[in-house]
């Protein structure tokens, strides 16, 4: 997983560093794929469920599952990539959200997206053995809405590895203490999923891409993170 996590480490780098002005985000998932392949994994998202591209691509108020199209990226857009990687039998996944274009221009919008990511390195501070996932949970919680903003509660982070998808389920909300605890070994992959606004969603007419239902902006910063005796090792980290 250290090498996949590289891998996808990788590749989200370099899509978001041609995430700009003019790009379209079917152009940012096929220049995914080709990295993929070309490291030697397979993109862990297509074909899961039937989803049919190798990343989920969010704009604005897209807040998880946003299907890449021919959409050109304009001037502020928030544009979240999200992306995994299936190497060696296993799966690492992760994710930031970004805005586009003129830093002064942006700068509400970026202030809203620091807050992820240093929401983010918090909960990953949580990843102890001995914790809880409501540890996790909670600190995630208390600190996106210390902020101002609210999580969305019906999404999550969960386990990851030789199925991209595994228990435990992550909420984004909860209580210090609670639920599974974590032990040695275990991989999760922590997300952080908020919005400016009230947090609630709705699903799109094509049943994939999740929305702010107030169409207010969304943010998710996702890791890949081991539990270790020594702490939490970020297999995705870039």
């Amino acid at each position: 997983m250290r090498e996949g996590g590289k891998i996808t480490a990788e590749v989200l780098a370099k899509v978001l560093a041609e995430t700009k002005v003019g790009t379209t985000t079917l152009e940012l998932n096929n220049l995914a794929e080709k990295l993929i392949l070309a490291a030697g994994g397979k993109p862990s998202f297509k074909g899961f469920q039937e989803y049919p591209f190798a990343t989920c691509i969010n704009i604005n108020e897209g807040v998880v599952h946003g299907i890449p199209t021919k959409r050109k990226l304009k001037e502020g857009d928030i544009v979240t990539v999200d992306l995994g990687v299936f190497y060696k039998g296993l799966h690492t996944d992760t994710a930031r959200t970004i805005v586009v274009g003129n830093e002064q221009k942006t700068k509400n919008k970026k202030q809203f997206l620091l807050v992820g990511q240093s929401v983010l390195e918090e909960a990953i501070k949580e990843c102890q053995v001995g914790k809880t996932v409501g540890d996790i949970s909670h600190t995630i919680q208390k600190t996106v809405e210390g902020a101002g903003y609210n999580v969305v509660r019906e999404l999550g982070g969960h386990g990851v590895g030789r199925k991209l998808h595994e228990p435990p389920f992550i909420p984004e909300y909860g209580q210090p203490g609670t639920g599974p605890i974590l032990e040695e070994g275990m991989t999760l992959a922590i997300e952080v999923i908020y919005a400016q606004k009230s947090g609630k969603i709705e699903l799109l007419n094509d049943d994939w891409t999740i929305v702010t239902a107030d169409g207010s902006l969304a943010g998710l910063f996702e890791h890949t993170v081991a539990v270790a005796k020594s702490g939490p090792i970020v297999l995705t980290k870039f």
